[in-house]
């Protein structure tokens, strides 16, 4: 019996100025509107025996500008607002039913994302323990994914093909859009979950978008010598917007 567990966490940070009065230059016309003000976050005149720099970074004050046709948002408390951070778990209940030894069972869950954080966001995952019988204490082990020595890892994904190969794993398939973790290179690529407090991305993305689904195969395969009983564990999913 797997769960899947989801702790969202958003942080925000508001700068607010006020100042007795502003000079700006602005420029427009009927078909848009320049305003040159800004609020310099970082300025200097880095120089050297062969060059010489003058910079500034910064943005126009945040707020939101409007007029007949145009419209503007400035700072990040527009963002969330265009594209709110969603994540969800398809199948928080994984039953894998009983299962045969050497017959190896594959069970899916979907995890869909929307995202309108400025630098991306990541989605890590870990397991509690392995799969564990409570009664007994026995466990079926993570897979290590070779049959005549580990191929895979928790960060290294690798081919789990032989029926004689044991344990516990997951893949990631693009479903709608092309966040999985690259290393999955195809249908026979697979990992080891890693115990918490430990994770793994398991899926991310460095721009926005809505409603980016990706499709996690969970695989087990047991041996004839794996001692009967009711193996259970938690696997946590933590999404994380990037601001």
């Amino acid at each position: 019996m797997n769960k899947v567990l989801f702790f969202p966490m958003l942080f925000s940070l508001y700068l607010i100025l006020y100042v007795a009065s502003a000079n700006a230059q602005t420029m427009s016309n009927a078909d848009y509107i320049i305003q040159m003000g800004n609020l310099n976050s970082i300025s200097g005149k880095p120089t050297g025996s062969g060059f010489k720099l003058s910079y500034t970074s910064g943005q126009t004050g945040p707020g939101l500008y409007s007029g007949i046709n145009y419209k503007v948002r400035a700072g990040f408390q527009y963002i969330s607002s265009i594209i709110p951070f969603r994540f969800s778990v398809t199948n928080n209940f994984i039953d894998f039913g009983i299962i045969s030894p050497t017959t190896p069972v594959l069970r899916t869950s979907l995890l869909t994302i929307s995202n309108g954080s400025a630098f991306g966001y990541q989605v890590t995952a870990s397991q509690n323990h392995n799969l564990r019988a409570n009664g007994s204490g026995d466990e079926i082990p993570p897979t290590a994914c070779g049959d005549s020595g580990p191929s895979c890892s928790p960060t290294s994904a690798g081919p789990w093909t032989s029926i004689l190969t044991y344990g516990f794993g997951y893949r990631c398939d693009n479903n709608a859009g092309t966040d999985c973790d690259t290393q999955f290179a195809d249908s026979t690529y697979y990992k080891p979950f890693v115990a918490s407090p430990s994770a793994v991305v398991v899926m991310s993305g460095v721009t926005v978008g809505r409603n980016k689904v990706t499709q996690i195969t969970y695989k087990l395969n047991i041996s004839g010598a794996q001692s009967a009983g009711l193996y259970t564990n938690v696997i946590n999913y933590i999404a994380t917007p990037t601001f």
